[in-house]
């Protein structure tokens, strides 16, 4: 059960009880949401073993006595709790498995090794556990099962550099692309085409093994070949893709030397293209998303029509600048406030997807955080209105937090505090903001990962 630990005092700091209200209800909506994409919960009513056959997602059916082995191999912030549950349902079935997860994890299995690496900057211990990967990839035969446990983290924590890039420069450009305000689609795009594994690689070094993906996507609208940069999908970018992004940032000159090199006599077509959709290695290659942003986002809907509020799903596939995001929601709370337009009173509005925080101060906090900090500032003196941001993984940014939750009295009690919203905005300061309003969500790692998700609520 994944829950919001600091929830009563959350509740608590709505002061009026039109506030408090509408806390309880946007935090019991967020918990419900996390709940419903628990990757433990998700395989074991989506993964099923009826005799010796396997049924998924009612979907796929394999017929395990036809497969000489099974292998598993994965990645990502939710990986371990999906190597968990599956393990718990194949058992002795699986003769070898190798999944990165994020450092701290306390996941438990015995067949399967769960190898912790570091997430969003790869580092050399991720390296390694590709590696072993690539290893049961190409010792898997034509009649052999890989399943492939794929989750939101899984491009930083596989990491396999191409020809001389170092993990050092891949550090360095993965930084830099988080930091300029780049799209996890246009990150990923530069991630492919620098790595000997993502872009479909594994899926060519697996071949003619029979791969099922288990994906649980954290990338807006489910992109296949963007989930984790695609490692058993055919990639629909190229390397001058890849050179575009750098340029478009401004990053293509100050980039490493090898990766300028790679990408240059990439597009010159003197070093191989991602596997396209034409290869042979994707005839065996059965992609299955089991969970998403919309399945958490419609589940939060759901409870808020069973409290009583008019429901609006505004969309799974929220992009743009956080600050702006945010100041657009709260413009929509005031619109149902003074209008009843979208949707009348009581209403709650439910936002999925991920959002970008282009980096211009030096302080600290997430997407999430900068959502509800913008959104403040816009719905000063609104009663019973409330914003709750917060990232499905436990940890918005470089940060402990989830997120965060304000309504129309946020800037008096921040006010009483000496604190000047602005400012905070201005340095991208919004953890501290809320750390001394003690309005930050708090969950810990939740195990899951679909991005982000906003709730709305105007009573």
């Amino acid at each position: 059960m994944i829950t919001i630990k600091n929830e009563e005092k959350l509740i608590e700091n709505g002061e009026t009880q039109f506030n408090k209200k509408a806390r309880d209800l946007a935090l019991k909506s967020l918990e419900s949401a996390l709940n419903a994409v628990d990757p433990k919960q998700i395989i074991k009513s989506k993964v099923l073993l009826k005799n010796s056959t396997l049924h998924v997602n009612n979907r796929y059916v394999f017929d395990l006595k036809k497969f000489k082995n099974v292998y598993v191999v994965g990645g990502g912030k939710a990986s371990g709790s999906m190597a968990e549950a599956l393990e718990q349902v194949l058992g002795g079935l699986i003769k070898e498995g190798w999944v990165n997860i994020p450092y701290g994890n306390k996941h438990k299995t015995d067949i399967i090794k769960l190898h912790e690496a570091s997430h969003p900057i790869p580092d050399d211990s991720g390296v390694e556990g590709t590696r072993r990967m690539v290893k049961i990839a190409e010792q898997a035969e034509k009649d052999d099962l890989i399943i492939c446990l794929i989750s939101g983290g899984g491009s930083s924590l596989m990491p396999l550099p191409r020809d001389e890039i170092t993990i050092a420069d891949k550090r360095e450009i993965t930084d830099a692309l988080l930091k300029c305000g780049a799209t996890i689609n246009e990150i990923n795009t530069v991630r492919k085409h620098i790595s000997d594994f993502k872009g479909g690689w594994l899926a060519k070094k697996a071949y003619p093994a029979t791969i099922l993906n288990l994906i649980l996507s954290d990338v807006v609208g489910d992109p296949l070949d963007f989930i984790a940069s695609g490692p058993t999908v055919p990639d629909s970018t190229t390397f001058s893709d890849a050179i575009k992004v750098l340029k478009k940032y401004g990053l293509w000159e100050e980039a490493p030397a090898s990766i300028r090199k790679v990408l240059s006599e990439g597009e010159k077509g003197k070093i191989p293209e991602t596997p396209k959709a034409n290869d042979e290695a994707f005839k065996k290659v059965f992609n299955v998303v089991i969970g998403n942003n919309r399945l958490a986002i419609q589940t939060a809907q759901n409870y808020l029509k069973s409290e009583g509020l008019n429901t609006l799903l505004l969309t799974s596939t929220l992009e743009g600048e956080a600050r702006h995001v945010g100041t657009m929601l709260a413009s929509i709370a005031h619109e149902v406030s003074a209008s009843g337009n979208p949707i009348p009173k009581p209403a709650a509005i439910i936002a999925g997807g991920e959002t970008t925080v282009t980096i211009t101060g030096k302080g600290k906090g997430g997407r999430n955080q900068e959502i509800a900090l913008a959104a403040a500032l816009k719905m000063n003196g609104m009663e019973g209105a409330v914003l709750a941001s917060l990232s499905t993984d436990g940890i918005d940014g470089p940060t402990d937090a989830a997120g965060a939750i304000v309504d129309g009295k946020t800037l008096t009690r921040a006010a009483k505090k000496g604190l000047i919203p602005e400012e905070f905005l201005a340095e991208n300061d919004s953890y501290n903001f809320f750390s001394k309003l003690e309005d930050l969500i708090f969950t810990g790692p939740t195990g899951t990962n679909v991005n982000d998700i906003s709730i709305v609520i105007v009573l």
